[in-house]
């Protein structure tokens, strides 16, 4: 037997055996096909994320799936369900960054793991979309839903080449389709210069010329062509601004040369890490580009990020550029710390308002779905979550996550486990791992 056989194995033995051998079930999607029923959430302190601001003692009327009706002491329809929310903050359902949940189960075993095309012969495709191979039932979705996280953006990973194909938002519903328009991603690093020559000034040559083969002015049977007609198709809606290009990218100098490029192609991005942002910081708010950033990056950990510093967000925000927050780390499986990277950036001068609109208002507008998702107004979807204090403090959780008006079950594996091994045992209340 092979290795990967082994191991295929082995996780099979523990996640149909020892979770089921327990009686514990992997929450589902939850079914969305009903409409929900009416829900009053009355007495809450409502973080708009939107242009009301933060409002107190106040109720949110949830019917059909949207919020219909934001104000004090509002009537509660016939058979609605009530809930007292007693001060506590309501806010919209959270970011979870730019992710693969859905696209990965274990990140370690390459057969489950469906972010990234790597083809020898043409690396660069732009028309590869990760949002084909997208799990709702995956076992991830649950494990960032119960943390408040009602949607995230998937992302497209580097194979071969530094173009890595587009990804799009999918709320964590149980949904299979991804709502608002297509992400394409593209890395300007060191990491991708290894893709594309072995320097920096090779990626612009190689994107130059994609361009160019796009617009007509390269023949497309040009045998030093690099896109099939599909990646020539997909990448001309990007370059008429139908989507936004989302560039890893992290070096001042870099960062100058993408604004630079974006003026002159007239394309819509957006930069993810940016940990050299805040030197470029007025430039970057004129150009109206928004700055996803992991705001723990204080240590350079290349060569690009000589210049990071915990006060990237706050320095960023207050030239005016739009921050959300993404991680730049195990980000599937750990999609929980996106409120830790707020928290800290809130701890380092970003103002509270703008951290929790870094997770909510910020990524639904730069990501095309603000009309949606990101703020509580009537008319959004009733994206929704109760928390047992301040969401941006780890030391509080979410009591009651909404998602188009359905209550979402507070279950998922790492729920199921925590239970499971909790349970006393005998006299000595230990869990019966622990008992003699």
């Amino acid at each position: 037997m092979n290795r990967r056989s082994i191991a295929l194995r082995r996780l099979s033995a523990f996640a149909g055996g020892a979770l089921l051998a327990a009686g514990l079930a992997w929450p589902s999607a939850p079914a969305l096909a009903q409409a929900p029923g009416a829900v009053l959430i009355r007495n809450a302190t409502v973080h708009t994320a939107g242009a009301q601001g933060t409002l107190h003692d106040t109720d949110v009327l949830i019917q059909g799936g949207t919020i219909r009706a934001i104000g004090k002491a509002l009537a509660a329809p016939a058979g609605a369900q009530v809930v007292d929310a007693a001060g506590r903050p309501l806010t919209p359902a959270l970011f979870a960054g730019i992710t693969g949940i859905g696209l990965e189960e274990v990140s370690g075993e390459s057969p489950t793991v469906d972010n990234a095309v790597s083809l020898a012969d043409q690396p660069l495709r732009p028309e590869f979309d990760v949002t084909l191979a997208y799990n709702p039932a995956s076992v991830l979705v649950p494990v960032a839903r119960v943390e408040g996280l009602g949607f995230t953006l998937l992302a497209a990973n580097a194979g071969k080449g530094f173009v890595a194909g587009q990804g799009g938002v999918v709320r964590l519903d149980g949904s299979a389709d991804p709502v608002g328009p297509r992400a394409l991603f593209v890395g300007l690093d060191a990491g991708a210069a290894e893709l594309g020559g072995k320097s920096r000034a090779s990626l612009w040559m190689l994107l130059e010329q994609m361009i160019a083969e796009t617009r007509g002015r390269m023949p497309a049977d040009s045998p030093h062509a690099l896109l099939t007609p599909a990646g020539r198709a997909t990448l001309a809606r990007y370059l008429n601004g139908q989507g936004r290009i989302v560039v890893r990218i992290d070096r001042a100098a870099d960062i100058r040369q993408l604004l630079r490029w974006a003026e002159r192609e007239r394309v819509r991005v957006a930069i993810a890490g940016g940990a050299e942002a805040w030197q470029l910081a007025p430039q970057i708010a004129q150009a109206r580009v928004p700055v996803f950033v992991d705001a723990l990056v204080d240590l350079p950990a290349s060569f690009d990020q000589i210049g990071a510093t915990l006060r990237n967000a706050a320095l960023l925000q207050a030239a005016g550029v739009e921050v959300g927050f993404t991680q730049s780390g195990d980000a599937s499986h750990n999609a929980r710390k996106v409120r830790q990277l707020a928290g800290n950036a809130v701890a380092n001068g970003l103002p509270w308002e703008a951290g929790l609109a870094g997770l909510t208002r910020v990524p639904a507008q730069a990501l095309g779905v603000g009309d949606r998702l990101g703020s509580i107004a009537v008319g959004r979807s009733a994206d929704l979550v109760l928390w047992s204090g301040d969401p941006l403090d780890v030391i509080n959780t979410a009591q009651q996550v909404w998602l188009g008006g359905h209550a979402m079950p507070m279950r998922s594996r790492q729920t199921e486990l925590r239970d499971r091994y909790l349970q006393g045992s005998g006299e000595s209340g230990l869990p019966p791992a622990y008992s003699r």
